[in-house]
């Protein structure tokens, strides 16, 4: 196993399409629900503790080995917002092109026969650390990390937040991360039945109304 692998994969430069999502943000700052790097921290850290959970299991559980094609219906399960659901799926697609080009693998091949549409992006996230070499925890620990990377980098656009504070609000939440991921891959260890499925109801209401929005910066 090669811990830079999880660098290479968890680097906001990979291209797997995420610099064009906010993972919420977007709608939040329009609310004004973040308004500030505090409001960014509260917001970041409940996603963290329900999406960022819940995802980061589906890919530990990936990165295990365990049958991906029932990973993608429990993920499915576990998205209530069609909206959500299309953007989880148009993500999995371009992370699935760039995780083969980068580490090929017969079971990467397989999932892209398997999901021609697009797989959950958090299955193709794990079977892409499985591809590297990389363990549950690691799966666990990118997803934890992109959860709340992702909003941070697009209140930085969206607000002209000082760069600095939201990197700051990153590094305050990263023992969160560490507990987070741990629970997710202690989860995954127990099969697909024992999947945490925390859920966000603000999340997939505000996901529909931005989807229906004529004119946003970010996707989703």
């Amino acid at each position: 196993m090669t811990r830079a692998a999880l660098l290479v994969l968890a680097d906001g430069r990979f291209p797997a399409g995420g610099h064009a999502h906010s993972g919420g943000a977007e709608a939040a700052v329009a609310a004004g629900r973040i308004r500030d790097t505090r409001d960014l921290e509260v917001f970041c850290r409940g996603r963290l503790h329900t999406t960022g959970l819940t995802s980061g299991a589906l890919a530990a559980a990936a990165a295990l080995g365990l049958d991906p094609v029932a990973l993608d219906e429990a993920a499915d399960a576990r998205t209530p917002s069609p909206a959500l659901r299309a953007t989880a799926r148009k993500l999995g697609r371009q992370m699935l092109r760039a995780a083969r080009a980068t580490w090929p693998s017969p079971e990467l091949d397989a999932l892209a026969r398997a999901f021609p549409r697009g797989a959950h992006q958090p299955v193709v996230l794990g079977l892409a650390a499985r591809a590297a070499g990389l363990g549950a925890g690691d799966a666990a620990h990118c997803v934890a990390y992109e959860t709340v990377s992702g909003p941070a980098t697009a209140a930085v656009r969206l607000l002209s937040l000082d760069p600095f504070g939201a990197t700051a609000v990153l590094a305050r939440l990263a023992p969160d991360m560490d507990r987070v991921a741990a629970r997710a891959a202690d989860a995954a260890r127990q099969g697909i039945d024992a999947l945490p499925a925390a859920s966000a109801p603000l999340l997939d209401i505000t996901a529909e109304q931005h989807a229906a929005w004529p004119v946003r910066l970010f996707a989703s």
